[in-house]
């Protein structure tokens, strides 16, 4: 049986062109060897995988190189390698600094790798300062870390320092399709890029996952079958999820939630991943923000696909409410639960629900078809702001009234709408103060102030007599609703009137604005029961009038013996106090 070597040993680079991702790095240390400038102590730093030993090791066998030396020499005696993490006492580094003084036998440099250096203790990181520092000319020193913070200044001040980046998808997945046909495995394009997202910038990790994958799947390697042995989510699951939510099917929706915990998944990696989804989608909507799309290209034309039929209100919503999920996820109780609201809201944000008649009359069509007249429908207003520092100066549009259908009683068309004005109250007061309730009931009225185009409204004639009579039936009525306030003072005065104006007088103001108050039930009562709409009311005050009207204790009986004469009988049978 053949040895197997993996793929992360078998393709590592062996000259700084092969390397990936790192083209700055790579390009300046070229520089440096041919300008003759490259530094002493040199510090590797950066997340695991991305090439901090590759390029050491490179580096230390190109400034070895003179061009004379086979393709095979690897300069084993002149690079010495050294694990910080199993050789970090004070011994260790005396030994290493011992060695150092001798020169090198063959080649030019000696070149001592340490990885993992921040693993060093403190006493020998400062065994370590003055050689660093003052090297031998035919000695350098490469140092490599993943955790740059745990090195002492001392250290770092005395070192020429590489910041080394994590790999890009897409420098990853173009690396792996390399190796595939070297390897001679067919390989689609979102499988590659999911082994590149999984292996999160570093490259070692990249090849790893592709050795697995290659042994899962043979010489074909699909996206199904990455995904099936990564245990990741495929984007296909994030794509019917969100036409799901764009149909409002929330039973559906919830169901293939439980299909995706059945398979092993955690609620919350299918929770990040949606609001993930839902960015990649609003990314897609712009032509010029494509290019932050890290997917295949056949994924990427499912988006743009899908993109289309979401709005870009509904994304920001959406990766509001996914975002905020995530967030109270590891603290909630009853995580489930939490997804699953998470995702009934999601359906809903685009559910208008059961729209209603939108059509309102200010009479009711019953008492038209009983008139024998033809309806005017009266439309909402359309209010637009024509100044933006001034919320309270409003614009009121009409719109033109439409019939829904054919019936007798809706087959009509009006030529112009009836005009409606609306006034706003602006002014606040405290909610405890009798100004404020003042204020409040003021502001209804206001709001109910409604001036309609009466043209077509019933104008019948009427005598003083008969509206007499109607304004002592509404009297009576608000008696028998317990309004006795209201009926007392409607009682002081007797109506008169001229044309189709009611005049009434009361002996004090608030009198006058009580009335004022419900005049509007009243008109609405009046000019139903006299069939005419053209009835205005004119209220005064008569300050004269106030002084027929009792107000001390026996003013107040004397008025009541007025109305009564048994009152006083009673009184003196029982020997009252007044």
């Amino acid at each position: 049986m053949e040895h197997f070597v993996v793929s992360a040993r078998k393709y590592r680079p062996q000259t700084f062109k092969d390397v990936v991702g790192q083209q700055a790095i790579t390009n300046t240390l070229l520089n440096a060897i041919d300008n003759n400038h490259l530094a002493q102590a040199l510090l590797f730093t950066g997340p695991r995988g991305v090439g901090k030993t590759t390029c050491a090791r490179i580096l230390a066998k190109m400034i070895n190189s003179d061009g004379t030396e086979t393709d095979n020499e690897d300069f084993a005696f002149n690079i010495f390698e050294l694990d910080a993490a199993s050789n970090n006492s004070v011994d260790d580094i005396r030994s290493l600094t011992d060695q150092v003084r001798i020169p090198p036998q063959v080649g030019k440099y000696k070149v001592y790798i340490i990885d993992e250096v921040h693993m060093l203790s403190q006493a020998a990181f400062n065994a370590f300062l003055k050689t660093l520092e003052e090297p031998p000319k035919h000695c350098i020193f490469i140092l490599a870390t993943t955790e740059k913070h745990k090195i002492i200044p001392t250290i770092l001040s005395r070192c020429q320092i590489f910041d080394f980046k994590r790999i890009t998808v897409k420098d990853a997945k173009g690396y792996l399709k390399y190796i595939a046909e070297e390897q001679g495995v067919t390989a689609d394009d979102d499988a590659l890029h999911i082994i590149a997202q999984k292996a999160d910038g570093a490259m070692r990790d990249a090849l790893s996952i592709f050795d697995r994958v290659v042994s899962f799947s043979g010489k074909d390697l699909t996206r199904q079958a990455v995904t099936e042995n990564l245990n990741v989510l495929d984007y296909e699951t994030y794509f019917t999820s969100t036409d799901l939510i764009l149909e409002n099917k929330i039973p559906e929706l919830l169901l293939q939630f439980n299909n995706t915990l059945s398979k092993g998944f955690d609620g919350h990696h299918y929770i990040a991943g949606l609001a993930s989804h839902f960015r990649d989608l609003l990314v897609s909507k712009t032509p010029e923000t494509i290019e932050l799309l890290e997917v295949g290209e056949q994924t990427k034309a499912k988006y743009l696909e899908q993109s289309q039929k979401a709005s870009q209100e509904f994304l920001l919503q959406s990766i509001n409410l996914a975002n905020d999920c995530d967030l109270k996820y590891k603290t909630s109780k009853n995580q489930r639960l939490l997804i699953e609201l998470c995702l009934m809201q999601l359906a809903s944000i685009t559910f208008d629900g059961e729209k209603k008649n939108s059509r309102h009359y200010i009479i009711p069509a019953s008492y038209f078809k009983k008139k024998g007249i033809t309806p005017i429908p009266v439309t909402t207003p359309v209010k637009k702001q024509n100044n933006v520092d001034n919320p309270d100066t409003l614009k009121e549009e009409v719109l033109e009234a439409q019939p829904s259908n054919t019936n007798t009683l809706e087959a009509f068309q009006v030529k112009e709408a009836p005009k409606i004005i609306l006034k706003q109250e602006t002014k606040r007061t405290s909610g405890l103060s009798l100004s404020s309730i003042r204020a409040k009931k003021e502001h209804l009225i206001k709001q109910m102030d409604v001036v309609i185009d009466e043209e077509d409204l019933p104008k019948e004639d009427f005598t003083e007599k008969e509206l007499i009579t109607v304004w002592n039936t509404y009297v009576e009525k608000l008696r028998a609703d317990g309004k006795y306030n209201l009926a007392s003072i409607l009682s002081i005065d007797v109506p008169k009137v001229k044309e189709t104006t009611v005049y009434l007088e009361f002996p004090n103001a608030t009198n006058k604005v009580e009335v004022e108050r419900q005049q509007y039930d009243l008109l609405a009562f009046v000019r139903k029961s006299l069939n005419n709409f053209d009835i205005s009311l004119s209220i005064s005050v008569n300050e004269v009038m106030e002084k027929q009207y009792a107000y001390t204790t026996m003013e107040k009986f004397e008025k009541l013996k007025e109305k009564n004469p048994n009152i006083d009988i009673l009184r003196k049978t029982f020997d009252l106090d007044i």
